[in-house]
């Protein structure tokens, strides 16, 4: 690209949370700073920026995905589902277990947490403490929640295990 060249945007639609928005964008923008930036939606948390802690996460199409390494092109045309989108009311189940198991220490990383959380139960409703520690390795949690966090999995998903408590 020529010095007094700008990067080109892009006009995009998106479905975020089952609402359409329309925004422009460089293409190659991480999903995590226009959900932030451009649509206010300031639930997803930005981590690490290399999609190795889980702060990030988000849906597409029902798959947990890393928003700050995904480039917004790759999800026009999919459904974008941030912690905003999961139950606004505070309904879904992870979201009630994590309240049950008083989960939260600093806060930070659980919106990305109960969201790898939902995608897992989704995809397996009642998972096994390999199965959990499988799926939520990749979000990382500073204050050491793991011991809850696998606890209110369970409660999620109605399997209580021999060592967490209801």
């Amino acid at each position: 690209m020529a010095q007094d060249e700008q990067p080109k945007t892009a006009e995009m639609n998106l479905t975020v949370n089952g609402r359409q928005y329309g925004i422009r964008v460089l293409p190659d923008t991480p999903l995590l700073w226009v959900l932030r930036d451009n649509l206010g939606l300031t639930g997803t948390k930005f981590g690490c920026g290399v999609g190795l802690c889980g702060a990030c996460t988000v849906h597409i199409n029902g798959v947990a995905i890393r928003s700050c390494i995904t480039p917004v092109s790759s999800v026009v045309g999919k459904r974008i589902t941030t912690i905003e989108g999961l139950s606004p009311d505070g309904s879904h189940p992870v979201q009630k277990a994590w309240i049950a198991d008083d989960v939260p220490q600093c806060g930070y990383c659980h919106p990305g947490q109960i969201m790898a959380a939902a995608a897992l139960l989704a995809k397996k409703p009642s998972p096994s403490d390999a199965d959990i520690d499988a799926a939520m390795s990749g979000n990382i949690c500073r204050c050491g929640t793991y011991q809850r966090i696998r606890r209110a999995i369970h409660r999620a998903a109605g399997a209580a295990t021999p060592g967490g408590r209801r």
